[in-house]
């Protein structure tokens, strides 16, 4: 029962701004479970591994059959400066006996181990539907194990099926607040202590945007969660400003430490000159320190002047190229701005995992003839391609092979890719991998007649001819 409340309440969170009127059509959104046999960008367990795994000097323990783990381990690509236990797979890999007398004891006799041969500096147990079908108390046993081993073991309860992968970012969010978030007391603290919330570090995007907050002066209390340690979250509560890059994903972190430790918290994005410079105004502004804004335009100035020295060739070679954008979430708007820096024309977007203010900024920014995608899928986007005549697919690398039958380029952007396109730096790097795919000479080979079609093409000229040849004759006969 206590769990069917947890879920009721993330399912109506009031952060999320598909319910912030709490409309009928807002508030549908927003509780839309997964369907049994059909994806949906995948399951709550995979959406609290995805927010947990990296914590980089944490074990992850899945306790279900081995599947559930295998299937989902190291699918995305966060990066660590420093431990790298979270590349681990740890599961409790349970069998049909496992499943008929319960999984408890297996599941106690895996946290020891992995505690006396890792060392970890916690461990996070996660359910699955197996083991919340079959009802192991996962609570009870790592509350057993932390008083045994004087180690943090926390529970993350993310059964697949009570909801989308959105949840069980929200349900993982809730295990940080619950057991981990104020458990510690930082060795220091300052007036510009900021925490990133819902920044996973893909490809080492973090790090392009982490020294422009040490030029200002401003420190990174906690990073939720990419790169990070676990002690650093826990004492994420003395922060001064919390910093949301994905709201649909954590904002219940975020709005319940503005509640429980009185953290104000602002939502920003990484992507494009204009978003990034926003985020540092914003992050000033907050923080109230007049020296801090002035410091933050000379930044500003500094960054985006040699930002158009080095763009300046690619913005030549770009310049309204046809951009087709397929992904989710922040990057269904964000990724707009990056390309509109870069001269680029993004002539559709998909709006899926995307909140109301997400869709209002996509508007916006698409223009009266941009195309909104509320489903996707190959054939829509192929129709798509077509119809916009696009010279560039960005989206998720499942969908590399839809561009391929398009016979146009693809930039991979979603969890999986191996180049980060965040800050300014980020945005360098975007132009370059662009424009490399762009110009590519494979284009001009794939889309040209191949010899054998050629030759095909025109014995089939010859045989339409030599019909119409034989029709001539034939009226003629008739004729005379």
């Amino acid at each position: 029962m206590k769990s069917k409340t947890k879920i009721a309440a993330l399912l109506n969170e009031p952060g999320c701004d598909h319910n912030h009127k709490k409309d009928k059509d807002k508030n549908k959104s927003c509780k839309q479970q997964a369907k049994p046999g059909s994806a949906q960008g995948g399951c709550a367990f995979d959406g609290a591994s995805i927010t947990l795994v990296p914590i980089t000097d944490a074990a992850h323990l899945v306790h279900g059959p081995i599947a559930c783990g295998g299937n989902s381990w190291g699918s995305r690509g966060s990066l660590s400066s420093g431990p790298t236990l979270y590349k681990t797979g740890f599961t409790t890999d349970l069998s049909e006996n496992d499943i008929i007398f319960g999984g408890e004891k297996k599941l106690y006799k895996a946290i020891a181990r992995v505690i006396k041969e890792y060392k970890p500096a916690a461990v996070f147990v996660y359910s699955t539907c197996v083991t919340a079908l079959i009802g192991d108390d996962i609570d009870a046993v790592c509350q057993a194990a932390t008083n045994k081993f004087n180690k943090p073991v926390i529970p993350v309860h993310s059964a697949g099926f009570v909801g989308s992968k959105n949840l069980g970012n929200r349900l993982a969010g809730e295990s940080l607040l619950e057991h981990v978030i104020g458990t510690a007391e930082p060795e220091y603290t300052t007036d510009y202590d900021i925490n990133l919330i819902g920044e996973y570090n893909i490809a080492g995007e973090m790090w392009n945007v982490l020294p422009l907050f040490e030029k200002l002066g401003i420190r990174v209390l906690a990073k939720m969660t990419g790169d990070a340690c676990y002690e650093e979250i826990a004492t994420a509560h003395r922060a001064k400003l919390n910093v949301v890059i994905c709201s649909k994903a954590l904002i219940n972190v975020a709005r319940k430490m503005e509640e429980r430790y009185g953290i104000p918290y602002i939502e920003e994005s990484f992507y494009g000159i204009e978003d990034i410079n926003k985020c540092l105004r914003d992050i000033a502004a907050k923080l109230g320190d007049e020296n801090l804004q002035t410091k933050v335009e000379q930044l500003i100035a500094f960054e985006t002047a040699k930002l158009d020295r080095i763009l300046a060739p690619y913005r030549a070679r770009l310049k309204n190229k046809r951009m087709v954008l397929y992904t989710g979430g922040v990057k269904s708007w964000s990724i707009i701005s990056a390309a509109k820096d870069l001269g680029m024309d993004v002539v559709a977007t998909s709006t899926r995992k995307s909140t109301e203010e997400d869709k209002a900024r996509i508007k916006d920014l698409l223009g009266k003839d941009g195309i909104a995608l509320e489903k996707g899928g190959a054939t829509e986007i192929l129709k798509v391609i077509e119809k916009t005549n696009a010279d560039l697919l960005v989206a998720g690398g499942r969908n590399q092979y839809t561009a391929l039958k398009a016979r146009i380029p693809f930039l991979d952007i979603n969890q999986e890719r191996h180049h980060p396109y965040a800050g300014y730096s980020g945005l360098v790097e975007m132009a370059k991998e662009i424009d490399e795919a762009l110009y590519s000479p494979i284009w001009e080979q794939v889309r040209s007649i191949a010899p054998w079609e050629k030759d095909l093409e025109t014995r089939e000229e010859i045989r339409t001819q030599k019909r119409l040849d034989s029709r001539s004759e034939e009226a003629i006969g008739q004729r005379y």
